[in-house]
């Protein structure tokens, strides 16, 4: 990509208007934003103060927080959190070796899963932030198995850092509303979806979502200019990558605006990312925006108590060393409804996306085995083009719990979903030799999925 064109999105990153996937908003003590850090009451300007976040596509619910210490004064020292997130997914082309495919939320098949478990501690004590979450389960492997820059030198690997969820270290500082400055592992920025399942409004995240990254390693600049408005600046190793993969840096900008409690505007971008083994000359560009709308609101009624859509649109490339970027893009967009009944107790979400990846370049492998229909087709110049429908059924006890139904059908212009056979090898185990087998590979699948989510 020309210099020209990295400082114009540079320019529009800055001046872009955006939403972070919200987080947790704490009640008497401590608020903390989608992804942010947390910013202590003693602060007298409170960026969205008073504003109903709960309602958010990618938010934690959560407005009681039980695991709270606080000392003498009152003041939360530190704030503890728990969650367990297990499924049973039914697979209507019935794979023979269990594995779902194409998902970095779903990785098995008639099986009951452990998806995520969860535990952390998080402070803002005297302005120092401190968080510490840990993971466990199937997520996380799906995820890190395709991080490719831990054979990038010494030093480092999986085991030391696969069971951290996000870590960070910083300090708040109290000018304008709030000024962070933090280093660590945090969840991605990039996308309205957020990498804990039970904070979105579906379990299997939209196609968008699902291709780009969960985690980053870096540093942060969160700035607060006023109450409705938030502007971070990112340094990165890489685009979910824990090192990097050539000498250079990634940058980030995410902005977002709150005009209300019930509108919420998103714009991020993910730029100069050298991103491509052994090839510094490969430039990545990433952007999307959303929009998030509350249209109705009724919490006392025994009905329809709530009512919400939110659309996200994606566009990316890479170009440079020989690659062109007409021919290694993505582009994309997700659009879903919400709706609660009987105080917020019970909801339906109804969703639609799609997405156009010629050359696959941030697609899913289907399968360990090379030799499949799949990269045939991405070799042979044919272009990845996929749909995803979504009905989600939420009952919501009370705010700590989620029991969740889904039906999700997917379809793609090319094989690309595990079929019955499986994508494993000819007995579905991974240690049979596979010789001249080759996976089954279909153009759809579709699914039924049953969760439980906790957190405290």
């Amino acid at each position: 990509m020309k210099s020209k064109t990295f400082q114009a999105a540079f320019f529009l990153g800055f001046s872009a208007l955006s939403l972070m996937n919200a987080q947790e908003i704490k009640k008497d003590s401590v608020i903390a934003q989608p992804k942010d850090s947390l910013v202590t009451k003693t602060d007298s300007k409170i960026p969205f103060d008073g504003y109903d976040l709960t309602w958010i596509n990618g938010q934690n619910r959560q407005t009681d927080f039980p695991l709270t210490l606080k000392d003498k004064n009152g003041e939360t020292i530190l704030t503890g959190v728990t969650y367990v997130d297990a499924y049973y997914n039914y697979d209507f082309n019935r794979p023979k070796d269990n594995t779902h495919t194409i998902s970095a939320a779903i990785g098995r098949s008639n099986e009951v899963t452990i998806n995520m478990a969860s535990i952390g501690l998080e402070t803002n004590y005297k302005n120092v932030i401190g968080r510490l979450w840990l993971q466990f389960g199937q997520m996380g492997s799906i995820v890190q198995d395709q991080d490719g820059t831990l054979n990038h030198g010494k030093n480092t690997s999986g085991s030391n850092l696969k069971y951290i969820r996000e870590a960070a270290a910083g300090y708040h500082f109290n000018v304008m509303h709030g000024l962070n400055v933090e280093a660590g592992i945090f969840m991605s920025y990039i996308g309205l979806e957020s990498y804990v399942l039970g904070e979105n409004w579906n379990y299997q995240r939209s196609l968008v979502c699902d291709f780009t990254p969960f985690y980053f390693q870096g540093a942060r600049i969160q700035a607060y200019p006023s109450k409705k408005f938030k502007t971070e600046i990112w340094v990165l190793n890489g685009w979910q990558t824990y090192n990097s993969w050539n000498t250079g840096l990634g940058l980030g900008v995410s902005n977002y605006y709150r005009p209300n409690e019930d509108l919420q505007l998103v714009a991020n971008f993910y730029i100069n990312g050298q991103d491509t083994r052994n090839n510094s000359g490969v430039r990545r560009f990433h952007h999307d925006h959303s929009i998030v709308a509350r249209y109705y609101k009724n919490k006392d009624s025994d009905g329809l108590s709530q009512a919400a859509f939110s659309i996200n649109n994606h566009y990316g490339f890479q170009s440079g060393g020989g690659i062109k970027a007409k021919d290694n893009y993505m582009i994309g967009t997700s659009v879903a409804n919400r709706l609660w009944f009987h105080h917020n107790k019970i909801a339906l979400t109804l969703r639609a996306d799609a997405v156009s990846n010629p050359g696959a370049y941030l697609a899913f492998t289907p399968s360990p085995v090379p030799n499949n229909d799949f990269n045939d087709a991405i070799a042979a110049g044919e272009k990845l083009k996929m749909f995803q429908g979504t009905a989600t059924v939420d009952i919501m006890p009370n705010q700590f719990v989620t029991f969740r139904l889904e039906y999700g059908f997917r379809k793609s212009n090319i094989p690309y979903f595990a079929g019955r056979e499986g994508t494993t090898s000819p007995d579905g185990w991974i240690d049979t030799p596979v010789d001249s087998w080759r996976p089954d590979l279909r153009k759809s699948d579709s699914r039924f999925t049953l969760a439980v989510m906790f957190r405290l």
